[in-house]
């Protein structure tokens, strides 16, 4: 049989097809969507209710055990891009508004979460550590460029009706499926337990360390949900009854651990289940905590600046057009770019010093827009002079460009500490902490910029980017243990 050819051969390709089938729908989510329901005549309260679907990116490491325990990632991408591409066939042919729409709606968030599991995955277990860096720069490239693809599909709504864009849509997402099923074939992975789901419940019920940590889990995963929803206030209750049933249940566990001390019970490998297993051993590894406080702190400055922005731009005076053609399109390509330059001096002097390196060049950049705010008025009735643009306009090229530097060495450190063997499990779960982070700050961004002003609060920021920088002996320690591990065994033939 002849070989493949010698592009289907390159990982980097690889990696740059499945980021863009990743951002794509995305892109459908965020751009495609909130339109097509205007145009709809659908209220706004209704169309800001969609972001709350958008909880399965956010959730999505609670079913990416599963994704890890039946393995086969590529038929996982192939089997989900169908399925979303058939949720847009059914946009296609059923004209109108309904509720059928929410669950439609709701279907396409969980399975492009899912592909997300199945991508990340794959992609960890297929590359080596040497390759991270310019793999990720090319991964935060394309994943942009498949959200911009999403606009294109918007654009063509206006020339061949909303029919024909969202089966555009369905058919950008079928030629991804087929082309994942020639991806090279994951790599064996030896299966570390039969603990069966019933047995691994069984031994956290009886165990109240364990029962603590999953149940703490659980409150996170509801702190999060609640966060959208906002359940908590209509009914003030709520987190009483929910910190009363935890309580409750452990209390529970505590009298089970006794009795099954009492009948001398054999117990499980909390590290070896199939739901919490990923979780449980990722938290016996050494350096563990302080390595989780570091991707909480590395982005906080970035993270914490962000969002006040565009606020900024726009109360100095500029105009939506400016804020969209230098602040999102040209820093979109600069962010890009970053991405690519971050990738390559990570994969040739290490992930450690790209980190601490690339960290320092993020961090300065929030320094060029303290300069700004300091140097351009702000407020009501406010018009931006010559030297002002040139000003702003520099302070979001650097600050574009460093956060690619920052994001590609943070994102290869990730992947660098997962372990292959439930790659997407512990890629969704650590970057969820990282994504906790960025919501957290960008909701104390408002507090801080109100308060102290923007030049002030810019400057900041950029102190809050040096807290991470205390906790680098661990991320090093990290690492270090990573590469300690038995190596994976050789990836089989490409399909």
């Amino acid at each position: 049989m002849d070989a493949p050819p010698k592009l289907l051969k390159s990982k980097l390709f690889w990696v740059a097809l499945l980021y863009f089938s990743e951002g794509f729908p995305l892109g459908v989510f965020y751009e495609i969507f909130p339109v097509w329901f205007r145009q709809q005549g659908v209220d706004l309260k209704s169309i800001g209710a969609i972001s709350l679907l958008g909880l399965a990116w956010t959730l999505k490491f609670i079913w990416a055990p599963a994704v890890d325990h039946y393995r086969g990632h590529r038929y996982w991408m192939a089997t989900v891009d169908l399925a979303m591409g058939a949720v847009l066939v059914v946009f296609a042919w059923f004209a109108g508004f309904g509720p059928w729409v929410w669950v439609a709606i709701g279907l396409f968030t969980i399975l492009s979460a899912t592909n997300d599991v199945a991508i990340d995955g794959y992609t960890i277990e297929l590359l080596e550590k040497h390759e991270l860096g310019v793999a990720n720069g090319i991964r935060i490239g394309l994943y942009r460029v498949g959200m911009l693809a999403s606009g294109v599909v918007l654009i063509l709504s206006d020339w061949i009706t909303w029919r024909g864009a969202f089966l555009c849509g369905a058919g950008i997402l079928a030629a991804c499926a087929i082309a994942v099923l020639a991806a090279p074939r994951e790599r064996p992975v030896t299966r570390s337990s039969g603990t069966t789901l019933r047995a691994e419940l069984a031994r956290i019920a009886t165990d109240p360390k364990l029962a603590a940590v999953v149940l703490a889990f659980a409150l996170g995963v509801l702190a999060l949900v609640d966060q959208a929803t906002k359940w908590s206030h209509a009914h003030p209750a709520f987190w009483g009854i929910a910190l009363g049933t935890a309580a409750a249940a452990l209390a529970v566990c505590w009298l089970g651990s006794r009795r099954a001390r009492v009948a001398g019970a054999v117990a499980e490998d909390p590290a070896k289940g199939p739901m919490f297993g990923a979780l449980m051993e990722l938290l016996e590894r050494p350096y563990i905590w302080p390595v989780l406080a570091f991707i909480l702190l590395f982005k906080l400055g970035d993270a914490s600046m962000g969002f006040m922005v565009k606020p900024f731009w726009v109360d100095a005076g500029f105009t939506a057009t400016e804020i969209g053609l230098v602040s999102v399109n040209i820093g979109l390509g600069l962010s890009i770019a970053g991405g690519l330059a971050g990738g390559w001096y990570t994969d040739r002097v290490g992930i450690f010093k790209g980190l601490w390196v690339l960290g320092l060049f993020q961090a300065l950049s929030n320094l060029g827009y303290a300069a700004a705010a300091a140097l351009i008025p702000y407020g009501a009735g406010t018009t931006p002079e010559l030297w002002h643009r040139a000003v702003l306009y520099s302070a979001s090229a650097a600050e574009s460009f460093t956060g690619g530097l920052g994001t590609a060495a943070f994102l290869a450190f990730l992947m660098a500490i997962v372990d292959k063997r439930h790659s997407a499990t512990e890629y969704a779960l650590l970057s969820s902490v990282f994504a906790l982070s960025r919501s957290l700050a960008g909701w104390a961004s408002g507090f801080g910029a109100e308060a102290m002003g923007y030049a002030s609060y810019f400057l900041l920021t950029f102190f809050l980017s040096f807290p991470a920088y205390l906790l680098l002996p661990w991320p090093k320690r990290m690492l270090a243990w990573a590469d300690a591990r038995p190596a994976a065994p050789a990836p089989a033939s490409a399909a």
